[in-house]
């Protein structure tokens, strides 16, 4: 039987407001974890810390996960309540612009919230892990991070450094019982991907629904991957069920990177 039992393990995911994060908060807790979370606005950390669990609990924090002070006010709070058994980096942005027209602050900007909040997080909790002799973190990249875009240069960057650091700590604290992993969504319905969406339906003078559709044609299951689905295998990776699985970097694409 496959175990995916995690009562007793406190886990903590970052910008779970909508979207992977926010499923990832729910499928542990249903799966009986103490999950704390962390969402920029108190509508966000309100509705999702008000929702009713028979197994685990939820508790939302506010921050905001690109700048540093609130990050470690964060970080800080989780600790002085109890140590982390599970740790999903999931907060991110993805803006789509030209390299020409970007900023040095653009590219820090964007390093703080998507890389470093995770670096910060990761180092933090860290001790507790090794100290307990068991551990997961998994790191939300993306197939980005793999197959580099030209519209999405600095996000793409700030992905794959999350794949290589997660291989080069899985290596580093395997033998302390922690399994550190990458998760690679591909096209997965979320808000991110409607705004860019309706970004270019209203550029061609479309319809969102159609862009997403025509876009989900491309992929070999024929659709857009759903949050749930990311959640699942944030789920199984932070498991016993995957107790031998440490520095892999898994694609959620329905198939669409084909590579070898």
């Amino acid at each position: 039987m496959i175990n995916l039992d995690l009562t007793g393990k406190r886990a903590v995911v970052t910008g779970a407001s909508l979207g992977i994060g926010e499923a990832c908060v729910k499928m542990l807790a249903d799966h009986g974890a103490e999950v704390c979370f962390c969402a920029r606005t108190p509508e966000s950390v309100e509705k999702l810390s008000s929702r009713v669990n028979d197994k685990g609990s939820i508790k939302g924090y506010i921050a905001d996960m690109g700048q540093k002070e609130s990050t470690q006010e964060f970080i800080e709070k989780i600790l002085h309540e109890g140590g982390v058994d599970i740790l999903v980096n999931n907060v991110g942005a993805s803006p789509s612009r030209n390299f020409l027209y970007m900023k040095d602050e653009d590219w820090q900007e964007l390093h703080e919230l998507n890389l470093l909040s995770a670096v910060r997080c990761t180092r933090s909790f860290l001790p507790h892990m090794r100290e307990s002799k068991w551990g997961r973190v998994v790191m939300i990249s993306s197939s980005a991070g793999k197959y580099p875009n030209a519209a999405l240069i600095d996000y793409g960057a700030t992905k794959a450094a999350m794949i290589s650091i997660s291989k080069s700590l899985a290596k580093k604290y395997g033998s302390d019982g922690v399994l550190i992993n990458s998760v690679l969504p591909g096209l997965i319905h979320t808000a991110m991907w409607e705004r860019a969406a309706s970004e270019i339906a209203e550029a061609t003078g479309g319809k969102m629904e159609d862009v997403i559709k025509n876009n989900g044609a491309s992929v070999p299951v024929g659709r857009y991957g759903t949050s749930d689905e990311v959640a699942s295998l944030v789920t199984f990776l932070c498991s016993e069920a995957a107790s031998y699985i440490n520095g892999t970097s898994i694609e959620v694409d329905g198939g669409q990177s084909g590579h070898i």
